[in-house]
Parts: C-alpha cells; sequence; structure tokens
C-alpha cells in the first residue's frame, strides 16, 4: 500500500514558473478541482485523465510521472 495518493505526489512536481512537460502536467493536475486526488490506482487515474480532453496529449508525461510515483511511494 503506497504511503500517499498520486496528487499528494504530483504537488512535488509542480513548478508554475518551469516549462517543461512534467511540471506543466504537475501544475494542471493540481489545478484541477475533478482530479481523483485521493486515489492510488493507476486504472482509475488513467482513465480520468484519457476521459478528460485537456489530458489527451498529456498521456505520455503521466506515464513518467506514475513510473515515478512507483519508484518513490
Amino acid at each position: 500500500m503506497r504511503n500517499k495518493s498520486f496528487h499528494q505526489f504530483v504537488q512535488t512536481k509542480r513548478n508554475p514558473k518551469a516549462t517543461d512537460a512534467l511540471a506543466t502536467l504537475a501544475e494542471e493536475i493540481c489545478q484541477d478541482s475533478q482530479f481523483p486526488r485521493f486515489s492510488t490506482e493507476y486504472n482509475e487515474i488513467s482513465r480520468y485523465l484519457e476521459d478528460s480532453v485537456n489530458y489527451v496529449q498529456s498521456m505520455d508525461h503521466f506515464d513518467v510521472l506514475w513510473q515515478q510515483y512507483e519508484e518513490n511511494t
């Protein structure tokens, strides 16, 4: 069992001044009030992102963030 949600992990990756894709995605996730904030489940989060038009182009970056999440939680 993970000790923090994906959203909590993503908060550590956000940087509003950064221009790299991972920081931008992290910022967008943190600003999204509908994001499943307490989830630790890949399928739930992935489905949410895939169903949201705003994230379709960011799915490769999500996979990178998810891999980092798995390695660090």
